[in-house]
């Protein structure tokens, strides 16, 4: 049972970045319709050369309160940042990564860095505890995935968050 203020999240890959983005577009109608709360979901590419990339053209229309900064920490926890290509792991997802980092056991980082492949795209998606039932009834097409509820507050995520926006600003 899912605990009601906890964080979940779900990486899901694709063989390519439509499917992916097929995927997200179900997300935010689940958001628009009110089954999920707030959120923070992200297309990402992992190139053959093992670079990740997270699509800025999702920055701009994320939904919820996070902004960002939840997907930014999460690939900012699975891979060094000689491997990250986009800019999109900066200062606001420093405070909210720790909060993530401690709600994560050493086997989910492994597991979650793990199963993007190099030519793959993923939608990785940082949300409250109810949207992991919304996804899980939506029937997303991913080839794989993991997903996992963190032991870690949303409302310390939210608290994580607005302090990051205030020291950017």
């Amino acid at each position: 049972m899912a605990k009601p203020d906890a964080v979940f999240i779900y990486i899901g890959t694709y063989q390519d970045e439509a499917g992916a983005r097929d995927d997200y577009d179900v997300v935010k109608d689940l958001h628009a319709a009110g089954a999920v709360g707030t959120y923070d979901a992200a297309v990402v590419t992992k190139d053959y050369a093992g670079k990740v990339h997270v699509n800025k053209d999702e920055m701009a229309t994320r939904h919820g309160a996070w902004g960002g900064a939840a997907v930014g920490a999460v690939v900012g926890i699975l891979f060094p940042p000689s491997l990250i290509a986009t800019a999109a792991v900066g200062a606001a997802a420093g405070g909210v990564g720790g909060h993530l980092w401690r709600g994560m056991s050493r086997a989910d980082v492994k597991e979650f860095g793990e199963i993007i492949d190099d030519g793959q795209a993923a939608l990785v998606i940082v949300g409250e505890s109810k949207l992991q039932q919304a996804v899980d009834k939506a029937g997303l097409k991913a080839e794989k995935h993991v997903a996992k509820e963190l032991d870690v507050s949303s409302k310390d995520v939210d608290k994580a968050v607005q302090e990051a926006a205030g020291e950017v600003s």
